[in-house]
């Protein structure tokens, strides 16, 4: 042990070797405060060539690796286990912007980089970056690659997975895949770097990525809807889909106790509408020509639908400021949840046409077991991700109502994969949900990712205990 973590030192320099309990204590423990692992380190390369060389050190003396970027994710994926046995390797001063292409619409950094300064280069280079997630200000690409992000314009722009063109990887031998290819069209063969997206660094460390740039909107309308109920708001969307294509960028389902939560915790937070609703859209839309007819064709689609009786009421954001405001609603609803106290979330995708179905079908399941559970649902509708959040309405009842997480998750589950639909849409499996893809994904399915597990990382030290 101490010789091994000399070399870890002398590679990376004393002062990002932390060894110190209470050093260490900050990377231990995931956002949530769910799980809290031990580790025989904390190591912070600079650079590929140290990740390369960290990893080298650890195949030789067969010492895990957990990879870890802005720790901001929910599934414990990032957090080591409490056997003490892994070192964790922190990414966040791997944060060069190494290079910004806006004539072939790319960007290259590296795996330290948070998300929002992405999105601001791409937005000096008079281009759009279109990820964008609540934590983008302190989560980092890696990371977000490793778990193949979503957030609130997917409907639009795709998953993680659809805005990488090429990944450098540091695998668990300690080479390096050079693999940050700019490329639009590449039929060579098998396409490497969608097995590293999503694997919650069970294969490899990413190092880099090149992403993909848009054009910039010009011109941008956002909306605060209130709908009588999921199937209005499935409604509307197509509506909007309809008229407006895929200017749609974002499309957002938001219940009433999700907006109560934010305006009681929330410091600032105020409700957009006069009455209280039973459930919201925030709905954007956006284009690249200054002079668009957005607004003018958000205004006619909405008339039609409050005559239709489809929208109760609503507003439009006048402003850069009043949009901001909106968007915050529902950007801080999990900040929100977090101040309240611990509840049962659910991370759920279900076919767009199946929202309505799943939410009525969940409601009636948990009220018959747990009359008066408090159903916190919000999410991204327009590509069928939920956040469904479940708690007892008094903080005194959930440590208890918190020890059911299996029986109630079997329930959600269940209905989630009785309509096709995955128990993970956009947090990752980690080590909270690890346990139940027997359940949920096919044994054949199983198979073929431990035997790309198994040749990648022989000796089993990419994030022992996440995913399989």
């Amino acid at each position: 042990m101490p010789v091994f973590v000399d070399t870890l030192r002398n590679i990376v320099g004393a002062a990002h070797c932390l060894t110190a309990d209470a050093d260490m204590a900050p990377f231990l423990t995931d956002w949530r405060g769910r799980y809290t692992g031990r580790a025989r380190a904390v190591v912070m390369p600079a650079d590929t060539a140290e990740v390369a060389a960290v990893m080298r050190a650890c195949a030789a003396a067969a010492c895990p690796v957990v990879p870890q970027g802005g720790n901001t994710g929910l599934c414990g994926g990032a957090t080591p286990l409490d056997d003490g046995a892994a070192i964790v390797i922190n990414l966040s001063r791997l944060r060069r912007i190494r290079h910004v292409d806006a004539a072939n619409n790319a960007i290259t950094v590296e795996a330290g980089v948070p998300l929002a300064l992405v999105q601001a280069e791409a937005e000096e280079a008079d281009r759009l970056f279109p990820l964008s997630l609540a934590s983008e200000g302190s989560c980092e690409v890696g990371g977000v690659i490793s778990t193949n992000a979503g957030g609130v314009q997917v409907l639009r722009y795709g998953n993680t997975r659809e805005l990488v063109l090429g990944l450098e990887v540091v695998l668990p031998s300690g080479e390096i895949w050079h693999g940050l290819r700019a490329l639009r069209k590449d039929n060579t063969g098998y396409d490497l770097k969608q097995l590293f997206i999503g694997a919650e660094g069970t294969l490899g460390i990413v190092t880099a990525a090149t992403l993909k740039l848009f054009a910039r909107p010009r011109c941008a309308v956002t909306a605060w809807l209130a709908v009588l109920d999921p199937a209005a708001a499935v409604g509307l969307l197509a509506r909007l889909r309809g008229a407006a294509g895929d200017r749609v960028t974002a499309f957002e389902l938001i219940s009433r106790p999700s907006l109560e939560l934010v305006l009681q915790h929330i410091p600032g937070a105020r409700d957009p509408l006069d009455r209280a609703c039973p459930w919201y859209v925030l709905t954007e839309l956006t284009d690249t020509q200054a002079g668009s007819n957005l607004a003018t064709l958000l205004d006619a689609e909405l008339e039609q639908a409050i005559a239709d009786g489809a929208v109760l009421d609503g507003t439009i954001a006048a402003t850069g400021a009043q949009a901001a405001a909106l968007w915050s609603l529902r950007e801080n609803i999990s900040e929100a949840q977090k101040r309240e106290g611990v509840s049962i979330k659910h991370d759920i995708s279900v076919p767009v046409s199946a929202i309505p179905e799943f939410l009525d079908r969940a409601s009636l399941a948990l009220q018959a077991c747990h009359p008066g559970i408090r159903i916190v649902a919000f999410g991204h509708l327009g590509d069928g991700n939920l956040h469904y959040n479940l708690s007892r309405p008094s903080r005194d009842e959930n440590a208890t109502f918190i020890a059911r997480t299996e029986e109630v998750g079997r329930i959600v589950h269940d209905l989630v994969h009785a309509l096709n639909g995955s128990i993970s849409a956009e947090h990752g499996i980690g080590q909270l949900k690890r346990e139940l893809m027997p359940r949920y994904k096919a044994n054949l399915e199983l198979e073929l990712m431990r035997s790309i597990k198994a040749l990648f990382d022989p000796q089993n030290l990419m994030n022992p205990g996440k995913v399989l």
